[in-house]
């Protein structure tokens, strides 16, 4: 069955879905994108680890990485397999040291937080795109590069908003960064290290 490559295009906070966060992704080569909803929880392990944020414990996705390294389990591919009723389905496909490979059953969000902790390539069906993909335009395209990680409209966007950290000083900042982490705010965590990124 002939399958297409995708990247993360952009993880936001669904509107649709009070507590549940949207994650476009993207075709390598075409104008299709697939949006899935996922948890808070998926959410913010998919975004610590494209933002490059070490948490303080290790979150659980870090732990299947952990645990797959010492017994010399590599993740190869992170399949998109498949869409009934709505709900879509993902395969983690595995490979240990002798070569053997085993295709695993999972959620897509918990399939691609492990998948991006090895630098997994992710990828659909052809049927699956063409029943939910959505073509976009280049004014939608551009929309899509401004999604954050975290919706500023939630009770603590006071705090994390990018006016209140556009005032702080890089050493207010870094205060903030540390509270976050050690909390394990992530979310919060993230829009700061992006604000301390831009005065870099």
């Amino acid at each position: 069955m002939e399958k297409i490559k995708l990247d993360i295009i952009g993880l936001s906070s669904s509107h649709a879905q009070s507590g549940s966060f949207a994650l476009v992704l993207g075709e390598s080569h075409g104008k299709r994108r697939l949006p899935i909803i996922i948890g808070m929880f998926e959410a913010q392990a998919i975004a610590i680890e494209i933002e490059k944020i070490t948490p303080n414990r290790p979150m659980t996705h870090d732990l299947f990485k952990s645990f797959a390294g010492n017994f010399n389990i590599s993740i190869k591919q992170i399949l998109i397999s498949d869409l009934r009723e709505g709900v879509f389905f993902a395969r983690i496909i595995c490979e240990d040291a002798q070569g053997k490979t085993v295709e695993i059953d999972s959620r897509p969000s918990d399939a691609i937080a492990i998948g991006i902790r090895f630098n997994a390539e992710i990828y659909t069906h052809v049927s699956v795109i063409e029943e939910a993909g959505i073509v976009v335009t280049d004014e939608f395209e551009e929309e899509l590069d401004t999604m954050v990680t975290t919706d500023e409209e939630e009770e603590d966007a006071p705090i994390g908003s990018p006016e209140y950290l556009k005032n702080q000083s890089i050493d207010g900042l870094q205060k903030l960064l540390d509270q976050s982490l050690s909390e394990e705010d992530y979310e919060k965590a993230a829009k700061i290290r992006d604000e301390l990124n831009r005065r870099n």
